[in-house]
C-alpha cells in the first residue's frame, strides 16, 4: 500500500501545514490542453480529516456506506468541472498517438462504433461519457505525456472528501432534498439527458456537478465491505486494481438517478452489462455502450511523482 500511495503522489501533511500550503503556494490554476485552445481549471483541496461513509441514522442509507471511519486525506487539486467532450476530443483526435494499446506507449481510444453523444450534445461543454475506467486513465496518461504534469482519477475517499467540502450532511448543501435541483441534474429535472457542466451551484470548495449529471470514475476497485477493513486515522486509503475487469467504483450519481441516490456517501460500481451491446469481438477496452451516464474528473496530487514513479502507476492500471 505504501508504495502505490507514493507512486500516485499522495502526501501526508498536518492540518497546519495544509493551511499554510493553501495560502502560500496552493492556488487555483488553469491548465492549457496542448494542441488546442482549450484549458481546464483545478481547485485546491486542503488536506484534513473527515468521516467516510454515512451514519446509520441517515435516510435511504445503504449498508455498503458504512461503518463510518475517520480518514485522513492529503492535499490535492481537483477539476472544477467534469472533463468535457471538447477536452476529451483533443485526445481522441491527436494524430501523434496510436490507436493500438498493445503497440504504442502513447495511445488514444479506438474509433467509436456507435454515436456516443446519444443525441444529448457534444461540443460546447457537455461532459465526456461512455468511456471505460481504462480510457479515463489513458487520458490522464496522455495529458502527462503532453504537459509533464501528472494527473489521475481521484480515489474513492478523495472523491467523497472533496464532495463533502467539510459537511457531514446527506448532501453537501444539507439533508433536505427540496433544494437539490439548485445543485444537480438528476431524474426530476434532467429530461433524461446529461447537461453542460457548471450550470448548477457548486459545493463550498467550488466544485460543480459533484452529484448528478454524469457519475464519475475513481481509482478504486469496488469492495462492498470495504469500510469494515478500514481503521480510524487511516491515510489516503485505496483499493488497488486486480486482474478482474469488474467491478470498479464510481461516485456522484447521474442525470438518471433519483434524489436518494445522489447523497454524498452513495457508492456505485461498474458491471459487465455496461458493454453488452458492443458488437466487437473482443469487446472494446475503451467504450461502454450502456454507460452513457458515466464520466470523470481529474485530480492533480500536490506532490508530483518522478517520471519512473508515474510510469509505474500507469503500468499498474493499464499494463503499459
Amino acid at each position: 500500500m505504501k508504495n502505490i500511495l507514493f507512486l500516485i503522489g499522495l502526501l501526508s501533511l498536518s492540518h497546519a501545514a495544509n493551511a499554510k500550503i493553501l495560502v502560500d503556494s496552493f492556488p487555483v490554476f488553469r491548465q492549457a490542453i496542448p494542441g488546442s485552445s482549450l484549458s481546464f481549471t483545478m481547485v485546491p483541496i486542503p488536506g484534513g480529516k473527515f468521516l467516510l461513509g454515512s451514519p446509520v441514522s441517515e435516510k435511504n442509507r445503504k449498508p455498503e456506506e458504512g461503518p463510518q471511519k475517520s480518514i485522513r486525506i492529503s492535499a490535492f487539486w481537483m477539476g472544477k468541472y467534469e472533463v468535457t467532450r471538447d477536452e476529451f476530443d483533443v485526445f481522441l483526435k491527436d494524430e501523434s498517438t496510436s490507436q493500438n494499446i498493445d503497440m504504442d506507449a502513447i495511445t488514444r481510444p479506438s474509433p467509436q462504433y456507435v454515436d456516443l453523444t446519444w443525441g444529448m450534445g457534444k461540443e460546447g461543454g457537455y461532459p465526456a461519457n461512455s468511456m471505460s475506467q481504462m480510457s479515463a486513465i489513458m487520458y490522464c496518461r496522455w495529458l502527462y505525456q503532453k504537459t509533464g504534469i501528472f494527473y489521475r482519477l481521484p480515489t474513492e475517499a478523495e472523491w467523497e472528501y472533496a464532495c463533502r467540502a467539510g459537511t457531514t450532511t446527506a448532501y453537501y448543501f444539507g439533508n433536505d432534498t427540496t433544494g437539490l435541483s439548485k445543485y444537480a441534474w438528476y431524474s426530476a429535472n434532467s429530461d433524461n439527458k446529461f447537461q453542460k457542466v457548471g450550470q448548477k451551484l457548486p459545493n463550498a470548495w467550488g466544485l460543480y456537478d459533484m452529484i448528478g449529471n454524469v457519475m464519475e470514475w475513481t481509482l478504486d476497485h469496488y469492495n462492498e465491505n470495504r469500510y469494515a477493513s478500514l481503521q480510524d486515522n487511516d491515510i489516503d486509503p485505496i483499493v488497488l486494481p486486480n486482474s478482474a475487469k469488474y467491478p470498479k467504483t464510481l461516485r456522484g450519481g447521474s442525470y438518471l438517478e433519483d434524489a436518494a441516490d445522489l447523497s454524498t456517501a452513495r457508492r456505485f460500481h461498474s458491471d459487465p452489462s455496461w458493454n453488452k451491446r458492443d458488437p466487437q469481438i473482443p469487446k472494446s477496452k475503451w467504450w461502454l455502450t450502456e454507460a452513457r451516464s458515466v464520466g470523470f474528473r481529474l485530480v492533480r496530487p500536490f506532490q508530483q511523482p518522478t517520471m519512473e514513479e508515474a510510469n509505474q502507476f500507469f503500468k499498474q492500471y493499464i499494463g503499459k
